[in-house]
């Protein structure tokens, strides 16, 4: 009988053994001893059973991991029914944290993972041996569209790879959704003509959810390149069915907004590894962005380096593009490709539009960062034979680290 297994991490509890049966029969069939017979053998396959408590002992707190295992008999093949099965009315009870999801492979099969991932991704742009750059859209709010693409222009001949919208850029009278793909096109078809640089442009899928569907298929059949989306806000089913729409059929990239209220505690919620890493990818995410370790919203690195590991690891899924994000600039390159490789997203927002140079410059002081440092060289000696990378040095500091 398949079974999906959930670990938690529980705080405080002296008896974690009589906790762990509490969850497995009280998520399950309710009771288990006090039941006839008859009940018993007609309830059998529905309960769920302990499968290990570890006790974690420390001098500050008392911790505990519970594995348990669910039936998959007992929900339906959808994330809202295994988040609800697992951490429903669990999530209430005390501090304890839902930290994995271990999915046996006849219901892992049940989801359809990235369209396109990683090797769909660098195939799109042509690069393959180098991480990938992307820049956000700064400041256009309140701006019109020939501010924005004139933005979107100066960072795609800079050489990023991805110029996303903001996650706030909704719907509005100045930068409407389909002309601003329109107008994004054939200001990249210029950029592409005039340097052979390939530059792919995520807008913001926003409205009402029942919309949203309609609005990717208008997107898709306006020649968008990919869709940018606030999972979080919407729900990972809502990417799912993204996804799993064949009229649709363009790369996702999940924004984590909204996610902190959920895995920021380390009492409650959501490990960041399980929610903004493996459950993404089994929806169908492309690429996920979470906070770096190094910015200015800076995850702890091991957290941030377990989301990383989760959407790139070895499975029957395609790989997920890991974007570490929040106060990244150059300096920090080498940090970057060191931490995450080079199948990841180095993604800008300040640190290429707040370049003396400009965007433009910003974005050159990245590729000059990351050609610099995969050649094994310092920043420092790279500098001296880029003015744009130098500047960034100057302005913004270097994390002097070789991958």
């Amino acid at each position: 009988m398949s079974e999906l297994i959930a670990t938690y991490l529980i705080h405080d509890e002296k008896n974690p053994e009589k906790k762990a049966e509490e969850i497995s029969l009280g998520l399950t069939v309710g009771s288990w001893t006090n039941l006839p017979e008859l009940e018993q053998s007609q309830l059998r396959k529905h309960k769920g059973r302990v499968v290990s408590v570890e006790r974690i002992s420390s001098e500050e707190e008392e911790r505990s991991l519970l594995r348990i295992a669910y039936p998959a008999i007992n929900f339906s093949n959808d994330i809202p029914a295994i988040l609800t099965t697992v951490f429903g009315k669990l999530s209430l009870d005390g501090k304890i944290k839902l930290v994995d999801l271990e999915f046996e492979a006849e219901l892992a099969d049940q989801f359809p993972g990235p369209k396109f991932g990683i090797d769909g991704l660098r195939d799109r742009l042509g690069v393959y041996h180098r991480p990938l750059l992307m820049s956000i859209f700064k400041g256009v709010l309140g701006k019109d569209l020939d501010f924005l693409i004139s933005q979107l222009k100066q960072q795609a001949l800079g050489g990023v790879d991805f110029v996303k919208d903001d996650e706030i850029l909704f719907e509005n009278n100045l930068t409407p959704f389909e002309k601003r793909i329109i107008a994004g096109k054939s200001a990249l078809k210029d950029v592409f003509e005039e340097t052979g640089h390939r530059t792919l442009y995520a807008v913001n899928l926003t409205g009402r959810t029942s919309q949203l569907k309609d609005r990717a298929r208008k997107a898709t059949e306006l020649g968008a390149d990919l869709l940018l989306f606030n999972v979080f806000a919407y729900g990972l089913d809502v990417l799912q069915e993204l996804r799993e729409d064949d009229e649709i059929a363009l790369p996702l990239m999940a924004h984590p907004a909204v996610s902190g209220a959920l895995t920021a505690s380390s009492h409650y919620g959501i490990s960041h590894s399980l929610l903004l890493g493996k459950l993404l990818r089994y929806a169908g995410a492309d690429l996920s962005l979470f906070p770096s370790p190094y910015g200015t919203v800076a995850l702890d690195k091991p957290k941030a380096l377990s989301i990383s590991s989760e959407l790139t690891k070895k499975s029957s899924f395609k790989q997920s593009f890991p974007v570490p994000s929040a106060g990244i600039h150059p300096g920090l390159v080498p940090l970057l490709i060191r931490d995450f490789g080079i199948d990841s997203v180095i993604n800008a927002g300040g640190g290429i539009h707040g370049h003396p140079d400009g965007a433009r410059g910003g974005a050159l002081a990245f590729r000059q960062a990351i050609e610099t440092n995969l050649q094994g060289k310092s920043l420092a000696e790279g500098a001296l034979g880029f003015p744009e990378l130098n500047k960034a040095l100057q302005l913004w500091g270097n994390a002097e680290v070789t991958a």
